[in-house]
Order: C-alpha cells, then sequence, then structure tokens
C-alpha cells in the first residue's frame, strides 16, 4: 500500500484516500484470491495415509514392524473404561476419529513434476507473514509429521478444516487448550470446552505444535470478522450463485482455478 511499516510516511493521508482505499482494496483481493479462498476451500479433505508417511511413523518410533497386544477384559460389557479409568457405558455417545491437518496438506502439495505450482508459493508467502519463519515447519514431508496434526471427530474435522472452530492455548498449562466455535449453538452445542490433548507415554510421537494450533486460530479470526468465511461457503455450495463480475470473472472460474492450481487434487466435487 505504499506505506512504512514503522508508520512513518511522508503520504498527505487526507488527499490521497481514494488511493489507498483502492490499493487497500487490491491488496484484499490478493489475499483472498492467492490465501483464503484457495485456504478454505481445501482444507476440509486430510489424505489418507501414504506408504511415505507410515514409514515416518514407524521411524519416529525406533524404526522396524511394531509388535502390538490386544485388548481383552478391560473393554469387556458393561466395565469397558477409558484410558483414565472411567466407565465408558455412563455416555455411549461414540465417534469414528480422524487425523485433520492443522495446516492443510494441500499447501505444500506439488504437481506431477514434483514442482510446487506458483499458486501454492504465493500461499506460503502470505502465510510467512503471518508468523515469519514457519513454513520452515511444514516444508516437504513435514507438512505431514505428528506436530501438524490432531485427531478428531469426523464431523469435527469438518469443522476444523473449515475455520469453524479453533484451539486458544491457555497459559502456564501445557497442551491444554479452550476450543472455541464461531457456529451457533444451536448447530455445534456446548462449546467453549477445555481440553488437556493426550500424549504418546514415551513422547516418540509429537504432539500438536501450538504454534500452528495458534496460526489456525488467527486464519479462523480473520475469516469470520472478514466474513469472507460465509462469502468462501456461498461459492462452495454454489459457484454461480452471484453474477458475473466486471471483469467478466465468475464464481465458477475460481474454482476452475483452483483446480489448475492444484488445490483441489484428492478433494471430491
Amino acid at each position: 500500500m505504499a506505506l512504512s511499516v514503522d508508520g512513518e510516511t511522508d503520504l498527505d493521508l487526507e488527499n490521497n484516500e481514494d488511493a489507498l482505499g483502492s490499493d487497500l482494496s487490491r491488496f484484499a483481493d490478493y489475499l483472498f484470491n492467492n490465501f483464503f479462498f484457495p485456504l478454505r476451500a481445501s482444507s476440509a479433505k486430510t489424505p489418507q495415509l501414504t506408504p511415505l508417511t507410515h514409514s515416518a511413523i514407524q521411524q519416529a518410533q525406533g524404526g522396524g514392524v511394531q509388535a502390538f497386544a490386544g485388548t481383552t477384559d478391560r473393554v469387556d460389557g458393561d466395565q469397558a473404561r477409558d484410558d483414565d479409568g472411567n466407565p465408558l457405558f455412563s455416555d455411549p455417545r461414540f465417534s469414528s476419529l480422524e487425523v485433520a491437518h492443522i495446516l492443510p496438506h494441500s499447501l505444500t502439495a506439488t504437481d506431477k513434476g514434483s514442482l510446487l505450482p506458483p499458486s501454492k508459493a504465493a500461499a506460503l508467502d502470505i502465510l510467512n507473514m503471518f508468523d515469519n519463519g514457519v513454513i520452515h515447519l511444514i516444508e516437504g514431508d513435514d507438512i505431514d509429521r505428528p506436530q501438524n496434526a490432531i485427531t478428531l471427530t469426523y464431523d469435527l474435522h469438518l469443522d476444523f478444516g473449515n475455520f469453524d472452530i479453533f484451539f486458544e492455548a491457555l497459559p502456564d498449562q501445557p497442551h491444554t487448550y479452550r476450543i472455541c466455535s464461531f457456529l451457533h449453538p444451536v448447530i455445534l452445542p456446548g462449546f467453549p470446552v477445555t481440553r488437556t490433548l493426550y500424549l504418546s507415554e514415551d513422547r516418540t510421537i509429537e504432539p500438536p505444535l501450538p504454534r500452528l494450533l495458534a496460526l489456525h486460530r488467527a486464519i479462523a479470526h480473520i475469516l469470520h470478522l472478514s466474513a469472507a468465511g460465509d462469502y468462501i461457503a456461498k461459492i462452495l455450495r454454489d459457484p454461480e450463485w452471484k453474477d458475473t463480475k466486471a471483469d467478466g470473472s465468475t464464481e465458477l472460474g475460481r474454482l476452475v482455478t483452483l483446480r489448475l492450481g492444484g488445490w483441489m487434487e484428492g478433494i471430491s466435487s
């Protein structure tokens, strides 16, 4: 926007209001088209475990094929208990669990030539603007490391991928979060809740990285407070919900651009 980041400028702000407004609009469009829209559109789908990822997980646990013992009497009948010894029968609500990426896998997924498309390079530059240096935590196969993952139920995975729920770290309480939602309580009751994440006993599997969860939270707030999240949701529900814009483009064109940029690989139409 031609403004100094330290707040010092020789520009006459009062007499250049129109020019600044135009610059701000262009910058907002750039952020929307190159970051928020592709990120929101592609983040609700987490790819299935690949052999490479499986190998990395095994290596993190000492390498080789692990031998696991089955569970016997502890889960029998009405006496079934969770890992804390609490009876499961008292709360019979069960759901399937999925592993969700905190920052979506699509951010660093390469094309068939193993090259990062320009649109994704732009998105990573913007992401690095939010938190300088964070892209080094998700480069290459690091995007699939456990530090960028969290286990959620199917429904909450969708809400998390849509940036409708977020994790807010509690001070002086390691791996403890206040989980909040932007959804109406009728749609998602019971929030906010406070939860402490379970860690592996020998700590061979990395816990979700608070820095990445904080970045997810920041993106969620921007999408909500700017109403960009609702706008994107309308486009995804009905690509032709709005008339053709002045430049001749359509919302369907946005989705085609995403597909060509490699953002929608592995995601159902």
